[in-house]
């Protein structure tokens, strides 16, 4: 029984990533980024659909350009709102009662490890919500917007940084949508919402290569992370496992 679905919001103007494409769209080593996103979750026998949520203003281009990777694959396109939470809630109102957890990923971290979602997934499951994050490594500075200089030393202790797929119980991620406008608006993702009203969200380990994309720097990094594990692949050595030995002697 497929257990999950996935949203993969993909909407948004991508005003820092700059040229004429957003980023989504770009080419990642000959397949676009929002589907190296959404393949990790689409081949899974446990999820029962991805749900693309992309710009209305988008949906004809998309269509020409993507149409044939959407055909043959467990994914719905649906028309997105004018921020964020509009078009996780639009997919969400598609997303069957009969599935039991939502997962919600970026459409711009292409490189998701199967073993990183199945801990996500299992760790949704035994607590009713989950995400991947990282413990902050690095010195963080308070910042004068205005003048660039440094006001303060934030304390990173206990400070992660939180990545995606964010996976919860389904009802609790309607109720938490229902109440979203009495909720105020610093809420800025989906975990918060659900720590909102009143629930907890279990972190599991993340990896530094589950990065969103948002810059072209960032895309460039992607690529070549993809072609070391592809490098990686090719100098493994092909002599299969015993055990596929002995399965192959069933037959």
């Amino acid at each position: 029984m497929s257990r999950f679905a996935v949203i993969i919001p993909a909407a948004g103007r991508s005003s820092r990533f700059g040229g004429m494409e957003k980023k989504p769209f770009a080419s990642l080593d000959g397949r676009p980024v929002w589907q190296r996103a959404a393949e990790a979750f689409w081949k899974r026998d446990d999820v029962s659909k991805a749900y693309l949520v992309i710009a209305p203003e988008d949906r004809d281009d998309f269509r020409t350009r993507f149409g044939h990777l959407i055909a043959f694959a467990n994914a719905e396109v649906v028309d997105g709102g004018a921020e964020r939470f509009e078009s996780v809630a639009n997919a969400l109102d598609r997303v069957p009662e009969s599935v039991a957890f939502v997962a919600v990923h970026d459409a711009v971290r292409p490189l998701l490890s199967t073993p990183l979602l199945e801990a996500v997934f299992r760790a949704a499951e035994a607590h009713g919500a989950a995400m991947p994050a990282l413990p902050v490594a690095d010195t963080l500075k308070q910042v004068d917007p205005a003048t660039n200089r440094i006001t303060g030393t934030v304390p990173r202790a206990g400070l992660w940084q939180a990545q995606t797929p964010q996976v919860f119980r389904r009802d609790w991620l309607v109720e938490a949508y229902a109440k979203r406008d009495s909720l105020g608006s610093a809420i800025t993702d989906d975990a918060q919402l659900i720590e909102a009203i009143g629930h907890s969200v279990i972190v599991v380990p993340g990896s530094v290569t589950n990065f969103k994309i948002t810059t072209k720097e960032d895309l460039e990094l992607a690529e070549a992370v993809l072609k070391a594990r592809s490098a990686k692949n090719r100098s493994a050595p092909s002599t299969p496992k015993w055990g596929a030995f002995d399965d192959e002697a069933k037959w």
